[in-house]
């Protein structure tokens, strides 16, 4: 454990193709957000997962041979389609390594969705586990953009049968 809190602020912004109905929804559907939030060499298993405001999500996240880190994500503010407001904690080994409230901010703009993530992180273990919240931000959020396209995919071929 580090001798003092280490505290970072970070603001991710991504656009995507797609209304913000559709990417709101990548976020509400646990079983979406479990394909696209870990890197190619990691996993994210929800052992619960309670999409609601005062609703928990209990996850396991890491390599995806010892995915040995263990999270929980409480809902403080859902409003459709435009924003959700959480805290998370994450842990290993029975040791708090960090506490964050996130922000997602969903707004709509001529071509589909800019969504805007603001992290405010306290590390519990040192700067590198901001370096790797921040990291793993943006790879979910990439991955979110190659879901959506897939998604979108899907969607048209069943329309065309």
């Amino acid at each position: 454990m580090a001798d003092k809190p280490q505290h970072a602020t970070f603001t991710l912004e991504r656009s995507y193709s797609t209304p913000p109905e559709r990417v709101f929804a990548a976020f509400a559907d646990p079983e979406a957000r479990a394909q696209w939030s870990a890197g190619p060499n990691d996993a994210f298993l929800y052992d619960h997962a309670d999409f609601r405001e005062g609703g928990r999500d209990q996850f396991r996240c890491g390599p995806k041979n010892d995915p040995k880190l263990r999270g929980e994500t409480i809902y403080h503010q859902i409003v459709p389609n435009k924003r959700i407001i959480s805290t998370e904690t994450l842990d290993a080994d029975g040791q708090r390594l960090a506490i964050s409230l996130t922000t997602l901010e969903f707004e709509p703009h001529a071509d589909g969705t800019n969504l805007k993530l603001t992290v405010q992180l306290v590390s519990l273990v040192g700067p590198a586990m901001i370096a790797d919240y921040e990291s793993g931000n943006k790879t979910a959020m990439e991955n979110l953009a190659r879901y959506l396209r897939l998604v979108q995919h899907q969607q048209r071929e069943i329309a065309l049968e």
